[in-house]
């Protein structure tokens, strides 16, 4: 005496996930950042990289200055100053601005015309190229 089989052949089932899958929509693309929010990620990203590499590793050239950030910008220019220290308040000595929807950043202010300014010039703008790195 023979048993009928109860379950189907392997090969239906095969044929039947794969009409199925078929079916299925495409997977969602993951969300990318917006453009509005490019020129943010980046200010973010190099006011950290200011804050790790000029304060809190204790760089000596760094003493006299303070970070003052200001990412929330209504004008669309999130920006970061260095002011003298202990005085978010007073005229920026450094100022290093971003745009939002773009990878541009501005640099400026009169500490550029001094060396230590130049050493922030050249860290922002490697860090702005993709580096995270500090140097001293």
């Amino acid at each position: 005496m023979r048993f009928a089989h109860t379950r189907p052949a392997t090969g239906a089932v095969f044929a039947l996930l794969t009409i199925l899958s078929a079916c299925a929509s495409a997977p969602e693309p993951e969300p990318s950042t917006s453009p509005s929010q490019a020129g943010l990620d980046l200010m973010e990203r190099l006011t950290l990289n200011a804050d790790r590499c000029w304060f809190k590793s204790g760089d000596p050239a760094f003493d006299g200055y303070g970070l003052a950030p200001e990412l929330a910008s209504f004008s669309g220019k999130p920006r970061f100053l260095l002011t003298p220290a202990g005085q978010p308040e007073a005229r920026p000595l450094l100022v290093v601005e971003g745009q939002s929807g773009s990878a541009d950043v501005s640099i400026y202010g009169p500490l550029l015309s001094e060396e230590i300014g130049q050493r922030a010039r050249a860290d922002v703008l490697r860090w702005q190229s993709g580096s995270d790195d500090c140097v001293v």
